[in-house]
């Protein structure tokens, strides 16, 4: 049996003492040791542009949250409320009370608007990557969305790839990485970054587009490689949680990535159960995030 003096007991007492009274972050930011962090997105848990995002981020359990830029609609740039600086300090005290980091700043907007046609864009890129340089965030997401589908209209590829050296040279002065979604399969957007010539654009990939077309997941993983994929959206379509997931064999791309030697951020976006509510928010992402860190972490 193993016998402790009084000036031990003393000594381990006080340890477990303050180790009790340390702000829950300390505990939150041993995710910094980890090869791959798991965060979710804020519009897609309903809380788009709001500072409870981090909370319920938070009480999901994941690592970071990656926070939408606002609407678009006809304006000339984004409705952020990160333009404000009150605004945009209470975002980030919060992400650094939680310990949930902020990965990424979302363009969603450009789902729905044109990024071909937009008079604005480099507008609205630019007040993106301004956001990220005064918050310390090093990715932007910016997908092409449905008017920007290279697959189904190959004629917009050569304003697209123009618009994309444009801002391409802005990211580079920002010290930002625009992390581009599009339609293409693996090989087409290698050749796509390859005429864009700006290693500040990245691909930002997401596991549910070659799943939906019947490409094979693994194979894309390796034909883009370590370098060109700046994040990762880790999820499939709706219908079932991800560990019940029988075309999305996550262990594998765990394996994958581990050879590829990437590293970073995996991205929550769907994957929700078809049989609970969408606003069964904890539910379905507290599902998927707990499956997540039981295999990457």
């Amino acid at each position: 049996m193993t016998t402790f003096s009084r000036r031990d007991f003393i000594i381990r007492s006080a340890f477990v003492g303050a180790a009790c009274l340390m702000p829950d972050t300390i505990f939150a930011s041993s995710a910094k040791g980890h090869r791959y962090k798991i965060a979710v997105i804020d519009l897609m848990i309903l809380k788009r542009q709001k500072l409870s995002a981090f909370e319920l981020a938070k009480e999901i359990g994941a690592d970071g949250l990656e926070v939408d830029m606002g609407g678009l609609g006809n304006r000339d740039t984004f409705d952020s409320k990160l333009a404000d600086p009150v605004e945009r300090e209470a975002f980030m005290a919060k992400s650094r009370e939680l310990g949930v980091s902020i990965c990424a700043l979302a363009m969603t907007g450009f789902y729905a608007q044109s990024f071909a046609t937009r008079p604005t864009y480099q507008q609205m890129v630019g007040d993106c990557l301004k956001t990220c340089q005064q918050m310390g965030v090093k990715v932007a997401f910016l997908p092409l969305g449905v008017q920007g589908d290279l697959v189904k209209n190959p004629e917009l590829r050569p304003a697209i790839v123009e618009r994309l050296k444009v801002v391409g040279k802005m990211a580079k002065m920002a010290g930002v990485i625009i992390g581009i979604e599009t339609a293409l399969d693996a090989k087409g957007e290698v050749d796509l970054l390859k005429e864009i010539g700006a290693k500040n654009i990245q691909i930002y990939f997401n596991f549910s587009n070659p799943l939906k077309e019947g490409r094979d997941l693994i194979t894309e993983l390796k034909i883009l490689g370590k370098k060109r994929i700046c994040q990762i959206h880790c999820t499939d379509e709706d219908g079932v949680w991800l560990e019940n997931n029988t075309r999305l064999d996550m262990r594998e791309v765990k394996t994958t990535l581990d050879d590829m030697g990437w590293k970073g951020w995996l991205v929550i976006e769907r994957s929700r159960d078809a049989n609970l509510s969408p606003r069964m928010v904890k539910e379905n992402f507290g599902a998927n995030t707990r499956y997540m860190k039981s295999v990457f972490q």
